[in-house]
């Protein structure tokens, strides 16, 4: 399924952001300018962050009404309409500089 911006919709489990994937994906793109690992999944709306070393990798959706880039549980939160700053932050957070 295609939405209206080309993104690809998602299916099943329910209604979701239309734009959630490529909210995501233009996150991940960022996230890699600044040298970090990060995965879009196929199966759900959702980017993984890897941490450098051993750690668990953070896990990002898009929440708040498709507003705010959520990871930490929801804790953590930046506007989707700043994607540049999401990545510094999540970069931040993602290597210890911020908790």
């Amino acid at each position: 399924m295609t939405t209206r911006d080309g993104a690809r919709g998602d299916e099943g489990d329910g209604p979701r952001e239309p734009g959630e994937r490529a909210k995501l994906s233009r996150l991940r793109d960022s996230l890699e300018r600044l040298g970090m690992r990060a995965d879009l999944h196929d199966d759900m709306p959702a980017l993984t962050v890897r941490c450098p070393g051993t750690g668990p990798p953070v896990w990002v959706f898009v929440g708040y009404g498709g507003g705010y880039f959520s990871w930490q549980s929801a804790e953590k939160r930046h506007p989707v309409g700043d994607v540049p700053g999401a990545a510094v932050a999540l970069a931040d957070y993602v290597t210890g500089r911020i908790f």
